[in-house]
């Protein structure tokens, strides 16, 4: 039977193990087609999957933390330079682009990576997201932004501040909309409890 050449298929974990990311869990799934650089400064939990041609950038010092059952969709762009960090149950639709460092945009000095580093000024920071937040497609988040615990923000919204905890945000000029529910904090526990009893009945 010929292979679907429209297939990519993805990386599981006795391929990755190999390949010499900080750490990395069981049961994750990356593209084949996924362009990631410094694998030394990754790490990535368990039940994770990150979709075809996302690009992943941890460079020198830089490093990406990716906690357990996270998705990254399709053509995301993570550049690390200065840290990121998804805790556990977060989430990025497709297109997605989080920045830990940019250059200034002000005009008080030159920009682009042709440039010797004294004459820039740029602008980083960590950028970490809670547990159970969910990012839209198309969205950007900047440098040196937390968001809490359980917020989600709609898509091609720009995040340039930290966001409270389980609120929903959406534009750009970014604005709070509304609370966001916890219910899905007991699907969690449903969730985890049939997995554990499970795990019990399967030894």
């Amino acid at each position: 039977m010929t292979k679907n050449p429209f297939e990519i298929g993805y990386y599981c974990d006795n391929d990755l193990k190999a390949l010499g990311f900080k750490s990395i869990g069981t049961n994750v799934k990356i593209a084949k087609n996924c362009l990631i650089f410094g694998i030394h400064n990754i790490s990535i939990g368990n039940h994770v999957i990150i979709d075809s041609f996302c690009s992943i950038i941890a460079p020198g010092n830089g490093h990406l933390n990716i906690g357990s059952y996270v998705h990254i969709a399709s053509y995301c762009h993570l550049l690390a330079s200065d840290g990121i960090e998804l805790k556990d149950f977060s989430g990025l639709s497709q297109g997605v682009k989080i920045y830990s460092k940019t250059d200034d945009y002000s005009g008080n000095s030159l920009t682009n990576p042709t440039v010797p580093n004294s004459y820039k000024t740029m602008k980083s920071g960590k950028v970490t997201l809670g547990e159970h937040t969910i990012i839209g497609a198309g969205s950007v988040i900047l440098p040196n932004v937390t968001i809490g615990e359980g917020a989600s923000v709609g898509a091609l919204s720009l995040i340039g501040s930290n966001l409270n905890s389980w609120t929903i945000y959406c534009g750009n000029p970014l604005k709070k909309l509304t609370k966001r529910s916890k219910n899905l904090l007991d699907k969690k526990q449903e969730f985890l409890s049939e997995l554990e009893q499970n795990t019990i009945l399967n030894k």
